[in-house]
């Protein structure tokens, strides 16, 4: 006989606090965007103040230091299948006087998805981890993050496991634009294949994407049509539809794809040991007004309970700004600890490195590091760099050892400008050459590598000369 009982149990389970949260969300920031907070905070708060003779928030972040431009992180996966589009110019829009009053701010990607994600009846859990995704995106759409990192950014318990994690991206690839979620570009035209209206041409455009996707990036219709045994007009009509979905489904939203900058941290070489020092630009110098604060302590009472908590916000916010930028140097000099030989050898001197290892140098969460290195940069003698830029996963070699990905573009890259103008290097004799010099890798990871930095195949480099 089956029986029925209430039993009543108690478990931990971490959860923030809305102060906290909003900290978090300050962390993430870029400094520009951080600055308009502080600024805010200082037309709102009687109880904060700049520091005398220094120029106000706004003025520091876009006068004091002339923006450098960033150096370009190479995509991840395929690229560059013939579109051959150049993306719409986009400008970031800053509070201020002057002609930037008059242009309208664009709405974020991140913004979007969660605006649509926040119309969806979902559970707390489920909620967190979509949003986990959709602020794991590039700002082309896609998502180069490992899900399990993703996962491992969501304080949850039981912590998320891979199914979840999947229906997460499956949830966020399942809004707008279509494509957005997509791990390469392949997923991410399959993703936007709905849109195409016939039937017949949508099932060999997919086939085209799964089969010969190579034979579409060359614009070889010939061979699609011969390795599909399909007639040339039929080829010709699937990628053309293909050619009208967006690779790029997230450069509809934000800034600009080439960002100009100010500098969080500048490297400088003293005493022959390279080092950090915060951009003076960019901190906020603002503190609390300490004759405002004497005056509430000696009249407060019951009736001005408002200006009490204008006053702990202050002390907040003064705290926020010193931990914030404490932090992104703590990180920035662990970076700088373990890539300095990037500083004097450039990118072929780049070693593997996990938010794991900086976590524990510095004494915080991996997430933590995750959120300071988004949207932070860091001027070097070799360019200016998002700090995310000297993370990567190690890629075994054949002494045992590991080497960044970020090396071998570079050892890539050397191997093709030393080539012969006349006989130029394959993809397999480079994956070869690499070989000899202990570098296991795959032929299709050359390719993959080759398109990244934008050099064309062997044979259209012959051409060229």
């Amino acid at each position: 006989m089956q029986t029925m009982s209430l039993q009543v149990g108690a478990h931990l389970q971490p959860t923030l606090s809305p102060r906290l949260q909003r900290a978090v969300r300050l962390l993430q920031m870029s400094s520009m965007d951080f600055s308009q907070v502080v600024r805010d905070a200082l037309d709102n708060n009687p109880f904060l103040e700049t520091e005398d003779g220094d120029p106000a928030p706004e003025a520091m972040a876009m006068d004091d230091v002339e923006p450098a431009v960033v150096a370009e992180r190479p995509l991840d996966g395929a690229d560059g299948v013939g579109w051959g589009v150049e993306p719409v110019s986009r400008s970031r829009m800053v509070d201020g006087d002057g002609v930037f009053d008059t242009l309208q701010a664009q709405t974020t990607l991140a913004d979007h998805l969660l605006s649509q994600l926040n119309l969806l009846s979902l559970p707390e859990r489920d909620w967190a981890l979509a949003m986990a995704v959709i602020e794991s995106l590039d700002d082309d759409g896609y998502l180069r993050t490992p899900l399990q990192e993703v996962g491992s950014l969501v304080p949850l318990d039981p912590p998320a496991d891979s199914d979840e994690l999947v229906v997460a991206l499956r949830r966020v690839q399942a809004l707008e634009p279509a494509g957005v979620g997509a791990r390469d570009v392949v997923e991410c035209l399959m993703l936007q294949l709905p849109q195409v209206g016939c039937d017949k041409r949508r099932a060999l455009a997919a086939r085209i994407l799964r089969e010969c996707v190579q034979c579409l990036a060359s614009r070889d219709m010939n061979a699609v049509a011969r390795r599909l045994g399909v007639p040339l007009a039929d080829a010709e009509s699937a990628c053309m539809a293909i050619r009208r979905l967006d690779p790029r489904p997230g450069w509809r939203f934000g800034g600009p794809s080439v960002q100009y900058v100010t500098p969080d941290v500048i490297v400088r070489k003293v005493r022959g040991q390279w080092t950090a020092v915060l951009n003076d630009a960019v901190v906020p110098k603002v503190r609390l007004n300490r004759g405002y604060a004497e005056l509430f302590r000696r009249h407060r009472n019951a009736e001005n309970a408002e200006l009490g908590a204008h006053l702990q916000e202050a002390r907040w916010t003064v705290r926020n700004v010193e931990q914030r930028f404490s932090t992104i140097l703590a990180v920035a000099q662990a970076i700088l600890k373990r890539q300095h030989r990037f500083l004097a050898y450039g990118a072929m001197a780049m070693k593997p490195l996990a938010l794991r290892e900086i976590a524990q140098e510095v004494g915080v969460h991996e997430s933590t590091v995750s959120r300071v290195t988004n949207n932070k940069f860091m001027a070097t003698p070799c360019g200016v760099y998002e700090l995310k830029y000297f993370f990567s996963r190690g890629l075994a070699t054949a002494s045992g050892g590991e080497c960044s990905p970020t090396a071998i573009r570079g050892l890539i890259q050397e191997l093709i400008a030393a080539e012969s103008p006349a006989q130029p290097l394959s993809d397999v004799e480079i994956a070869r050459q690499l070989a000899f010099q202990g570098l296991q890798v795959a032929r299709r990871t050359v390719t993959k590598y080759r398109q990244l930095m934008k050099i064309e195949a062997a044979d259209r480099r012959r051409a060229s000369h």
